[in-house]
């Protein structure tokens, strides 16, 4: 029963975006979902996901790996704002943050679905997967002349998987919300950023490298990528309101002199709190007391924004590195230690 209510737990990261960090550290020894009637056991899912995990239950493990993969990339793309996607030891572990209509919770959403279609799509080429494989709708020649071979990232499913399991409890609920409007629009637009971001790989064969016949395949991008296109997106974010066009309820900025927002666009309701100070009211607002900060930059990053006017504290720490690292026959490296002063400023 104990793993299951941990498996439960980190599926809510896609069901209502609960970031449990404290649960995915555990699950590495926790094991798998890989019987029909555990779903039924794993709490916090609507009935409707209880049938989709029930038909895709082996697709749960990839699930899990999307979590984590979001979770890591939202701190790397945050490490040098004020808000840093910090995780807390409670539920859920990201705070209010996301679950108030800001910028940052456009952003969290947005990641959170394009993960699980990455992690879901990396799955099915890797052949862990029996529903899925490679894209065979790939094949043949292409316009340029080179012949599709090899195993194309099938996308398609990694995406339909998504926007079936991530989205159904927002649209269970008729998307009536302007919340359940704006979770919806960054959900698909995470997706949307690895679509843009497909590519096409070769490798050439013939005589001596010569590339006499080329085969190719589409693959996604590093992950890495897909999380800077989402992270540009939340810096052009457009802020919006819900109006009824017809019997339609609909997104349009805020700001009737923006430009619509498109499909690949961040949406977000409300404007974001300035994170400077630590809240015990608002649990995951913890300030910026004690970050490290640049001394010399005048981006957010920079010591003046990023201490929120309250200033620094300098001190000179010694750090040690490997450096003149030599290779020996046969066979290792071997380095010195180099030991230098650097100073380290940290928000008062």
């Amino acid at each position: 029963y104990h793993r299951e209510q941990l498996f439960g737990s980190i599926l809510k990261l896609f069901i209502t975006h609960v970031h449990l960090k404290l649960y995915l550290a555990k699950l590495s020894s926790v094991g798998s979902i890989r019987e029909e009637e555990t779903c039924e056991r794993l709490r916090g899912l609507i009935q409707k996901q209880v049938q989709i995990c029930k038909r895709s239950v082996e697709v749960m493990d990839a699930v899990r790996r999307g979590a984590q993969l979001a979770i890591d990339e939202c701190q790397f793309q945050f490490r040098n704002r004020r808000w840093n996607c910090s995780t807390l030891e409670t539920m859920p572990v990201f705070g209010k943050v996301v679950t108030q209509g800001t910028r940052e919770a456009a952003f969290v959403y947005a990641i959170s679905a394009a993960s699980v279609a990455f992690a879901v799509t990396r799955a099915c080429s890797s052949g862990e997967l029996e529903k899925c494989g490679c894209d065979h709708n790939v094949h043949g020649v292409s316009p340029e002349g080179f012949q599709w071979s090899g195993c194309s990232d099938n996308i398609a499913y990694g995406v339909a998987f998504s926007q079936s399991f991530v989205d159904v409890r927002e649209r269970s609920k008729g998307q009536s919300s302007s919340r359940a409007l704006m979770n919806l629009h960054n959900n698909e637009a995470g997706r949307k950023a690895i679509l843009s971001q497909m590519r096409v790989e070769c490798k050439c064969h013939g005589v001596s490298g010569s590339c006499e016949v080329k085969t190719c395949w589409k693959a996604m991008p590093p992950f890495r990528k897909v999380g800077n296109v989402i992270k540009e997106k939340f810096d052009g974010a457009t802020e919006v309101e819900q109006r009824k066009v017809g019997s339609t309820k609909v997104l349009f900025p805020r700001n009737t002199q923006f430009k619509p927002h498109t499909d690949e666009d961040l949406v977000y309701l409300d404007p974001s709190p300035d994170f400077c100070d630590y809240d015990p009211r608002t649990p995951g607002m913890l300030g910026t007391v004690g970050r490290h900060c640049n001394r010399t930059s005048k981006a957010i990053d920079g010591c003046e924004l990023m201490c929120c006017g309250r200033g620094f504290q300098t001190q000179e720490v010694e750090v040690v590195n490997r450096c003149s690292c030599k290779f020996h026959w046969c066979c290792y490296v071997k380095c010195k230690q180099c030991r230098k002063m650097v100073e380290i400023h940290t928000c008062r």
